[in-house]
């Protein structure tokens, strides 16, 4: 029986060799005692020498259910010959097709890092080419570790366990749509705790694969060690999924890839990616579309707090020095920053519209910009301060379907909503249209550029580039509304007609689509 790092009845061969004969020995995973680099080590019974790899060079090819190809990078150096660098490739065959599962497993577990050869350097018997994965070229090195660091800690998985309508809504959504996990293979992208591995393993799943890049792993591991009865059937593999390898395509991908806005930090383009590498025609995703709603909103309380931040840099005699050159900078950095809040939804000033992610069609390169026209018509008579963000994820399941939503006025979410606030308001007549455009750039630091346009159609255009990345977190809950009618506005002939009521299409926290139909829209 082999164990999860020694496989005592395999069959191997140098293709390198002019007479390559197949020999039975063992396969052992370990550290090389010198280095304490990862290797594989290649046995014969009786012999003093046993092929060693290097895994942080190393490759696995798949030739057969059970028969794999092991390359890597070799060296040899003859005195008065300068050193030669060349390819070895061991064919490895193991005895079971569940055998040659694990060992690809324990394969791509020990190497746990991206192919490190010398890339462009030309090879006696072929080339090594150093290797980096999607998410190696499109994102900062200093940006990653940052996140995974954030991620490998308890403290932060806490945070998102305790945000009950995320994890009630996910618990939900696959218990009673059973008939998608039961007897099914899954993959947990993102795994992070392993708690949705373990709801997926609760609802029957036949087995899990949760692939954590992050220290997080540790933890997972114990948590699912800690519950037997679900964790028999699941398997953790650290590292990003557009590196790993899995035994197996799955039925249905669950995971967690939503950030501020849904789109922050990138992840919905790995959750992409693992549906590409990983996913079998017709298998499912939880969540399934996300949708990003929008509407122009009215508060004058938040453009004076933002506006007022800069008075600092007014004063002329600050210990003898005057500030009042970097007004204009400070003014513009305060805005350039997206509002992190959860605010009162009768602050819209219309109803609201939304842009549609598909996350079982879309290619990951259409998350490298997004693009939305927009096109609003006023209720009421007033200042529009800016551009209010939430969204929401659907889990289509055979037998319910189910929202989750951060929208105002719901239940708050550790997400809570966005706001884009103009330095330059515009001002608006009831029933004036509102027309402009929202488009997201992703940048290396797994975030986005947000460039905002609002006018009037007439004689006002108001711009804005904000940073995802840096927002103003601002509250935990809404401040008390203030009735358009009653918020200072330096025109009286632009006060509010009255706060009006305006209808919502977004849905409430984990509600049901049936649920929905049968209830009366929210009001304003």
């Amino acid at each position: 029986m082999a164990s999860a790092d020694m496989f005592p009845n395999v069959s191997f061969s140098d293709v390198n060799a002019a007479a390559s004969q197949e020999a039975a020995g063992k396969a052992v995973f370990g550290l090389d005692p010198a280095s304490g680099a990862p290797r594989l080590s290649l046995v014969r019974p009786g012999a003093e020498q046993a092929f060693q790899i290097d895994l942080s060079d190393a490759q696995i090819f798949k030739l057969g259910l059970m028969e794999w190809l092991c390359v890597s990078g070799e060296t040899e150096a003859k005195a008065g010959v300068e050193e030669k660098l060349f390819s070895r490739a061991i064919k490895v065959v193991l005895r079971t097709e569940a055998e040659s599962k694990a060992f690809s497993l324990a394969f791509q577990r020990w190497k746990q890092q991206t192919i490190s050869g010398k890339a462009g350097e030309s090879l006696e018997n072929g080339s090594i080419v150093a290797c980096k994965s999607k998410f190696d070229t499109k994102i900062e090195a200093s940006s990653a570790q940052m996140y995974f660091h954030y991620y490998g800690q308890l403290l932060h998985q806490q945070n998102m366990l305790q945000d009950f309508v995320r994890t009630g809504t996910y618990y939900a959504a696959v218990m009673e749509n059973r008939a998608d996990f039961e007897g099914k293979v899954v993959v947990d992208v993102g795994a992070g705790s392993g708690i949705l591995s373990l709801f997926a393993a609760q609802a029957g799943a036949k087995h899990v694969y949760a692939v954590e890049a992050s220290e997080m792993v540790e933890h997972a591991q114990r948590l699912i060690s800690g519950n037997p009865s679900f964790g028999q059937r699941i398997t953790i593999i650290k590292g990003k999924v557009e590196e790993v390898e899995l035994p197996e395509k799955a039925d249905i991908l669950i995971s967690e890839p939503m950030g501020t806005l849904l789109v922050n930090e990138r992840m919905l383009e790995s959750y992409v990616i693992a549906r590409d590498r990983f996913l079998a025609p017709d298998g499912k995703m939880f969540p399934t579309t996300g949708r990003i709603h929008m509407a122009p909103f009215s508060d004058e309380y938040l453009y004076v707090e933002m506006a007022n931040k800069s008075l600092f840099w007014q004063q002329h005699n600050f210990f003898g020095v005057d500030l009042t050159p970097l007004h204009g900078s400070a003014f513009d950095g305060y805005f350039s920053q997206p509002v992190v809040d959860a605010f009162d939804p009768r602050l819209l000033i219309s109803q609201s519209t939304h842009h549609t992610l598909d996350f079982t069609s879309m290619k990951e390169e259409d998350l490298y910009e997004i693009d939305i026209p927009l096109s609003f018509v006023s209720s009421v008579g007033t200042r529009v301060h800016g551009l209010a963000c939430w969204f929401d994820v659907l889990f289509n399941g055979s037998t319910v379907q189910r929202w989750l939503t951060t929208a105002p006025g719901s239940p708050t979410t550790h997400w809570y909503q966005l706001r884009c606030v103009l330095a330059q308001p515009l001002y608006v007549m009831a029933g004036q249209e509102i027309t402009g455009r929202l488009h997201l750039v992703a940048h290396s630091a797994q975030s986005y550029t947000i460039y905002l346009t609002m006018s009037d159609g007439i004689l006002q255009t108001s711009t804005a580039k904000l940073e995802l990345k840096e927002p103003y977190y601002r509250l935990s809950q809404p401040q008390a509304y203030m009735p358009q009618d009653q918020q200072q506005l330096p025109l009286s002939s632009l006060q509010a007609q009255g706060s009006g009521q305006q209808m919502q299409d977004g849905l409430s926290p984990g509600i049901t689509v049936e649920q929905e139909r049968d209830s009366a829209a929210f009001t304003r």
